[in-house]
């Protein structure tokens, strides 16, 4: 069983590949907002990027996020700008037409998040057009080439800094995703794309190599509970570090 957690998984999961139904794909992104809520990307980010912010003692920031889904972890970065009297500019990136309009919809007591439709892999924005560029729960979806390319991108678009969080791959992970998720959990997309997305994830030192093939500097890999790693690294015109992937 442990030779599936070797390396990266490339089989297709139903989201990528249409085999749904609108109502299963609505009702999907319900119940992923849930999990994602107990998993922990809220927190991963508050750890990382508003960490960040708050330790460069920034009045304001802008940023833009890559394949936002619903764009949650906007309205989290948002709330706590608000909570915190900082100015505050979020733009959500989806391919997916209905997804861009979720993003308004979920967002319309914030008129401070915005949403675009374009390709991650050509972001259709300028050279260092926000200050960060996120993205979460989506580069396990590509193949390691195309991290590669978003990686890049998400740097050329970025001022200070690019944040990724993704799965970690691992057999605990998996095993209790597969245990608890049939007791808890009940759309069939989630079900049978979260376990796969698990077998999609990554170990720290490949996202650190992927970082590394994009040409990135000062790259941090961090693991937050629970199993998530967070990917940080700076843009060009910063000054590099050490390279290094924290225990």
């Amino acid at each position: 069983m442990l030779e599936k957690f070797k390396q990266r998984s490339h089989r297709l999961e139903h989201i990528d590949t249409g085999n749904y139904t609108t109502e299963e794909y609505e009702d999907c992104i319900s119940e992923l907002q849930l999990v994602n809520r107990w998993m922990g990307d809220a927190h991963s980010l508050k750890a990382t990027l508003l960490r960040e912010i708050e330790s460069q003692s920034l009045r304001g920031f802008s940023m833009l996020d890559v394949g936002a889904g619903s764009g949650e972890l906007l309205r989290v970065a948002a709330t706590w700008a608000r909570q915190t009297n900082r100015g505050f500019s979020g733009v959500g990136l989806e391919l997916n037409e209905q997804m861009a309009e979720s993003i308004l919809e979920e967002s319309e007591r914030f008129d401070e998040i915005s949403s675009v439709r374009g390709d991650a892999l050509q972001l259709p924005f300028a050279d260092e057009e926000f200050d960060y560029v996120i993205c979460s729960l989506f580069t396990h979806h590509l193949l390691d080439e195309q991290v590669v390319q978003v990686l890049r991108e998400m740097a050329r678009v970025a001022k200070r800094r690019i944040f990724v969080i993704d799965l970690q791959r691992h057999p605990v992970a998996y095993f209790l995703y597969t245990t608890l998720g049939k007791i808890v959990l009940h759309n069939r997309l989630v079900r049978h794309d979260g376990a796969l997305s698990i077998l999609r994830g990554f170990k720290s030192n490949e996202l650190l190599e992927l970082a590394q093939r994009a040409g990135l500097r000062d790259i941090w890999v961090e693991r937050h509970f629970p199993y998530r790693l967070v990917l940080s690294a700076a843009v060009s015109h910063e000054k590099p570090r050490s390279e290094q992937i924290a225990a």
